[in-house]
């Protein structure tokens, strides 16, 4: 066979050669032309990753984040080396060698996706950092051809630690979390050099497909990834068959849901709102820490213990239908994982979907794909929600969102969120740290803050005060008052209890909590001066009413300042600003801010703060408040219930040594509880889980007399000036025939 002719093979050449080397000389100028606009490295070599603001309790619990990206940044030196080795072995195993760019891989790559559907790539570590700093993930030849180019320029200007360090601290890993200390406190809550051989396993394999392949969203897929990072270590030398064995049948133990997460909602808002107008935009990106006066046992206990209080409250309400809407079912019309998507338990109060309905009886799937069966007494308060005459928007129907609690092994019944809303706040009455803030039911549900915000009427938590300004003008525990009914024009006030005695001591008439001796108090000092007086413990003056209502707690006032007024009773008559925030600090450890010193003002003298507390330790020896002294089994509590008219609002506010506390429940807009509803049985029980947590191995501590200004005589405590036969034995007088508003007392 004769050989082609030479201008048959220079003209092949030609026209193999020829387009090659033009494409080749126009990728060169292209390259070149590139390379002059690729992108400045100081966002690399300078590196500032966004870092979140975390809040951290007084102990340094973690209470919650605020920003778009979980991180936290460690130096490539502080990285665990095998977790290091882990990461090269499955994502770039030359990367110690190659220039940036893997060739050999290149090559394999573009081979696999001429012959095969599935599609394989090449992209070394600094690629892929290259994309996630600079660039898109879209599929396009120029987006490459910049990325090969800029993970040149990387390899040159920084190296081989200080993109590796950028890489690990960068990559996005799933659940909110960038790089590999965030991911590590996600899903294992470890710190990396924590971690086991299987759990570097499982983080190492997260980059190729963070979002769907993590084990909080899809377990197996996580595990199946895993296995072929381990089989991939033991390929390169890392793992010996024998350990790689041992890693893949040791059990996973994820992290749970911290039981502080949600639990410190309008707390932490309150953080936010004070450090943004400090910090501004940067706050959410700056790995700031904030470390609150919150105490995270305290905290918990003050959230569940409202939470508790409140799904009492609603049991005792009537069924109000399937108010929270249809589920999206499936094509189908089954139930599955999905119809439950926007729909979370709430506390014990499961959500289910209804699956079929009749007048005997209702069948519930729950989340966890279990039934429930409601017939009997547990269906009776569905009945009026079943049947074509009810208004879809409240019908029992297949596909009703519903809600159910098991009061015992296989007994469930119908719940329903709670529409009354409470707040707890608890402070140390010495130096104003904020221990417990609780301010509704649900963040997410309502931002009002009612801890802070809520301005309501105190009712008889106000009376201390009054017997406070009563003491200041000589009264004590033995004053006489009379109890007996008034009528004041059109004004008949009444005592809770419906019962009236010709007269009272002051320490009798607080705890029980009569309001005909408080109101004659009034009369005999005046609203003027009563009012006067409760703003020296921080009342607003402007919010109390100036008559004898005033005696009522008829004004306005937040719970944040009942337990702030009431602290003034604990600390000697000191008046302290509440403070949630101690200290900030940057990603370094490095200190921002410190809270100053606790600023104290004398609101009322330490003479009057003892003699009050004790009238406030009698009601909870002897009086409405008795059941809180019985369940913590302490003599050294101090406090007062309250309840307004028609049970609109209740309360309970008292204090120890070390801790005064306000519980207040009620509905956002006013309207009564119910009838039996009162702060002694509503707001007192919260208020006692709450002082469980917070005096947990205090020893008892009852408030010790000032050294001056007071004298005891045959066991009761007086003014000197006021002792022996100055002493007042009586107040009060008939009242006059005037209207309520219109009485100013003398």
């Amino acid at each position: 066979m004769a050989l082609p002719s030479l201008p048959l093979l220079r003209r092949l050449l030609i026209w193999v050669l020829g387009p090659l080397l033009a494409l080749s000389l126009i990728t060169a100028l292209a390259a070149a032309f590139i390379w002059q606009q690729l992108p400045d490295l100081e966002a690399l070599s300078d590196y500032q990753p966004k870092q979140p603001l975390r809040v951290l309790s007084a102990e340094g619990e973690l209470l919650g984040e605020f920003g778009s990206e979980r991180r936290r940044f460690v130096p490539l030196a502080q990285i665990p080396k095998g977790l290091q080795d882990a990461l090269l072995a499955v994502e770039d195993v030359d990367f110690w060698n190659h220039p940036g760019l893997d060739f050999s891989g290149i090559l394999r790559a573009v081979w696999n996706n001429l012959w095969s559907e599935r599609r394989q790539g090449a992209s070394t570590i600094t690629q892929q950092l290259a994309r996630d700093m600079y660039l898109t993930k879209k599929q396009i030849l120029s987006r490459k051809l910049v990325e090969m180019l800029l993970a040149l320029k990387m390899e040159r200007e920084l190296g081989k630690a200080k993109i590796l360090e950028v890489y690990m601290n960068q990559i996005y890993l799933g659940h909110r979390s960038y790089g590999f200390a965030a991911a590590a406190e996600r899903y294992f809550g470890k710190q990396l050099d924590e971690l086991n051989t299987a759990e570097v396993a499982m983080l190492a394999g997260l980059p190729q497909n963070p979002q769907h392949v993590n084990p909080a969203v899809n377990l197996p897929r996580a595990i199946k990834r895993q296995h072929h990072v381990l089989g991939r270590m033991q390929a390169v030398g890392l793992l010996t068959a024998a350990q790689a064995e041992a890693a893949r049948k040791l059990a996973l133990k994820l992290r749970q849901p911290s039981a502080l997460a949600g639990k410190s909602d309008h707390a932490l808002e309150m953080v936010r709102a004070e450090l943004f107008e400090r910090y501004g935009e940067e706050l959410y990106t700056r790995g700031l820490v904030a470390h609150t006066t919150l105490m995270a046992g305290e905290q918990l206990a003050a959230h569940q213990a409202l939470h508790k209080a409140l799904w009492a409250l609603e049991r005792r309400q009537a069924y109000r239908g399937a108010e929270e809407g249809m589920a999206e079912l499936e094509a189908d019309g089954d139930i599955h994982d999905a119809s439950f998507s926007d729909f979370p338990d709430v506390d014990d109060a499961l959500a289910g979907i209804v699956r079929a309905v009749s007048r005997d009886a209702l069948e519930i799937q729950l989340r966890d794909g279990r039934r429930v069966a409601l017939s009997g007494a547990a269906l009776r308060p569905a009945l009026p929600f079943i049947g074509p005459q009810v208004p879809v928007a409240k019908r029992l129907q297949r596909g009703a969102k519903v809600r159910v609690q098991e009061l015992a092994p296989g007994r469930w019944q119908l719940a329903q969120r709670p529409q009354a809303e409470g707040a707890v706040v608890s402070l140390d009455p010495q130096d104003g740290s904020i221990r417990a803030l609780v301010g509704g039911f649900d963040f997410q549900r309502l931002q009002f803050n009612h801890a802070t915000q809520a301005y309501r009427q105190p009712g008889s938590a106000f009376k201390p005060f009054v017997y406070s300004a009563a003491i200041e003008k000589g009264a004590h525990a033995r004053t006489h008052v009379s109890d007996e009914a008034l009528h004041i024009g059109d004004w008949n006030p009444q005592n809770y209890d419906g019962e009236y005695q010709s007269e009272l001591s002051l320490r009798e008439a607080l705890a029980r909590s009569k309001n005909m001796p408080t109101i004659r108090l009034v009369q005999e000092l005046g609203p003027q001066e009563v009012r006067a007086w409760a703003a020296q413990f921080g009342l607003e003056a402007e919010r109390q009413p100036l008559n004898l209502t005033l005696a009522l707690g008829s004004g306005a006032a937040t719970p944040l300042q009942m337990a702030r007024a009431y602290a003034v009773f604990a600390s000697g008559g000191l008046k302290v600003e509440p403070r949630l925030i101690s200290k900030v600090t940057d990603s370094k450890g490095e200190q921002l801010y410190a809270a100053a010193e606790p600023q104290r003002a004398q609101a009322i003298s330490p003479r009057n703060a003892f003699m009050t507390a004790q009238l406030l330790n009698a009601v909870m020896l002897q009086g409405t408040g008795a059941r809180a002294s019985a369940a913590l089994q302490r003599q050294d509590l101090y406090g007062k219930t309250g309840t307004t008219n028609d049970a609109v609002d209740a309360w309970f506010v008292g204090f120890q040594a070390q801790r005064a506390a306000a519980v207040w429940i009620g509905y956002p807009q006013p309207r009564s509880l119910g009838e039996r509803e009162s702060g002694g049985g509503l707001a007192l029980p919260v208020w006692v889980d709450t002082l469980r947590a917070a005096l947990k191995g205090v020893t008892p501590a009852p408030l010790q007399p000032p050294e001056d200004g007071l004298v005891q005589l045959d066991g009761e405590w007086f003014y000197e000036e006021f002792a022996g036969s100055a002493a007042r034995a009586w107040i009060g007088s008939p009242a006059p025939a005037a209207s309520a508003a219109s009485a100013t007392g003398g």
